[in-house]
């Protein structure tokens, strides 16, 4: 029975390249970016940056421009199946719905998990904040992050690209959808 007090907002950042993976290389998550948005209060209550070291993979100078994070930072993270456990643990991730702007997120860890042959720290109830925002506001196509705290007049806080400040804001976009469909006389 899933817990349906909190949502766990999740923004991974992953090692990656101007163009394709140099050889031997791979897409490995370096940042879990969480937010837990309280469904009470409709509101983030906290956020946390877990950093991951890489197994296979360097952080390039064009991802260090991208997210801040550097080879030294990530080298000093957990590992991978650490964060999972971390997730699971102090999150209760297997048993509380989850989120995240897009499907990128979900795919990743379904992807590093099985290649990894780490157990996947999420339950099955998975929302997708990027296609609700853009069905909830008719809008043509779907929106990057940055583009939909705009459209709602929501502040960008933190740096745009570290896992932890995008967690964050988009667990406000998700309380401002909320609040919204709680606040329309249905």
């Amino acid at each position: 029975m899933p817990k349906l007090d909190q949502i766990i907002v999740i923004d991974i950042e992953a090692t990656c390249w101007r163009k394709q993976p140099p050889p031997g290389q791979e897409h490995e998550i370096i940042e879990v970016g969480i937010a837990t948005l309280d469904l009470k209060l409709c509101q983030p209550l906290e956020k946390e940056s877990l950093l991951v070291k890489p197994e296979v993979s360097t952080v390039s100078e064009f991802c260090t421009q991208l997210t801040t994070l550097t080879q030294e930072q990530v080298d000093g993270g957990m590992s991978f199946k650490q964060a999972c456990d971390r997730l699971r643990k102090q999150y209760g991730t297997a048993n509380r719905v989850w989120a995240s702007y897009g499907n990128y997120d979900r795919t990743q860890f379904e992807r590093q998990c099985q290649a990894r042959q780490v157990p996947y720290p999420f339950s099955t109830r998975h929302i997708n904040i990027k296609t609700w925002l853009a069905i909830a506001y008719g809008l043509p196509k779907e929106v990057g992050m940055a583009q939909a705290l705009e459209l709602l007049n929501l502040p960008l806080m933190g740096t745009h690209h570290r896992g932890v400040d995008d967690a964050w804001n988009i667990a406000h976009i998700l309380a401002h959808l909320i609040q919204g469909y709680r606040n329309d006389d249905r």
